[in-house]
């Protein structure tokens, strides 16, 4: 029988999971629902993660971005997939952010995005902007922004990437946690798809989301919260980068380590600096401010 990959229905969810099935010849995609409110990070899980709970798909395939940090009982991280480019991009009027227009009209979801780009420029008006890849390109043009900032990632996975007018620096945007890669879910004790999923890790992408989410876990976010984590691992050696700060981009924290230890433990060495310069008091007040 052929193996099942549970996936959520969306163009850019089934793109993904379309590359992880071309690779495991003979794979079939198995559609989920998205359940869950708007504020809720879970509802982009939780439906692959019922699917594999309830034996109706034997690999759960993930944005990793999009995966709380706590791990489903049952469920087991089996694999990350290759990378891709974990930049943010700016879809619309300019080639670079000093470049954008002032008082430029800019749409986005996540705060992470409009903590940052308030603090690179403070004159930009971040408006609300939700919806799936082409929605939110469609709004750009019918509200008049005068741009949007979304993860290169889906859209070149989109195959739209010449929408892209530039790449935002990580010194300017931090990228999430997880932002480019793809996680592979199987359940506990399921050694065969197990086996299967780890057929598509890469191991340099395993390490850098492991000491991403070591970050988050160990900050204790949530999708109410404004931060950027992005580790890069070359050789031996993996530098990792994470920005903390208010929405309105009026305080913020930004922090880098190197180190060739365990990718966990320097997470965790990196979220303690973090902490210790504050962290904890401006995420605390973050979630106020975007409740």
């Amino acid at each position: 029988m052929a193996v099942r990959l549970a996936t959520r229905g969306s163009a850019l969810a089934l793109a993904q999971s379309g590359r992880v099935a071309q690779r495991l010849s003979g794979a079939e995609l198995v559609e989920v629902s998205s359940d869950g409110s708007a504020g809720d990070k879970a509802r982009f899980v939780n439906g692959v993660e019922s699917a594999l709970l309830e034996g109706r798909a034997d690999i759960g395939i993930h944005s990793a971005k999009d995966m709380p940090a706590g791990m489903t009982d049952g469920l087991v991280l089996a694999a990350v997939a290759e990378r891709e480019e974990r930049s943010d991009a700016w879809i619309g009027v300019g080639s670079s952010l000093a470049d954008v227009a002032d008082g430029a009209r800019v749409g986005t979801a996540s705060l992470r995005r409009r903590a940052q780009l308030l603090v690179a420029r403070p004159d930009l008006r971040v408006e609300e902007l939700h919806g799936n890849v082409d929605t939110r390109l469609q709004r750009l043009v019918e509200r008049d922004l005068d741009g949007i900032v979304l993860a290169s990632a889906g859209l070149r996975r989109l195959g739209r990437e010449d929408e892209i007018a530039f790449l935002v620096s990580h010194e300017e945007m931090t990228p999430a946690a997880g932002q480019g890669s793809l996680v592979l879910q199987t359940r506990e004790g399921d050694s065969e798809a197990t086996a299967l999923a780890e057929s598509l890790n890469d191991a340099g992408a395993f390490a850098e989301l492991s000491a991403e989410r070591a970050v988050v876990t160990a900050l204790d976010a949530s999708c109410a919260t404004p931060l950027g984590v992005s580790a890069t691992l070359s050789g031996s050696d993996m530098v990792i980068e994470a920005f903390v700060g208010l929405p309105d981009g009026s305080e913020w924290i930004r922090d880098r380590i190197e180190g060739a230890i365990d990718p966990e433990e320097l997470g965790r060495e990196l979220a303690d600096r973090l902490l210790g310069a504050g962290a904890d008091a401006l995420l605390a007040s973050a979630e106020k401010m975007a409740s």
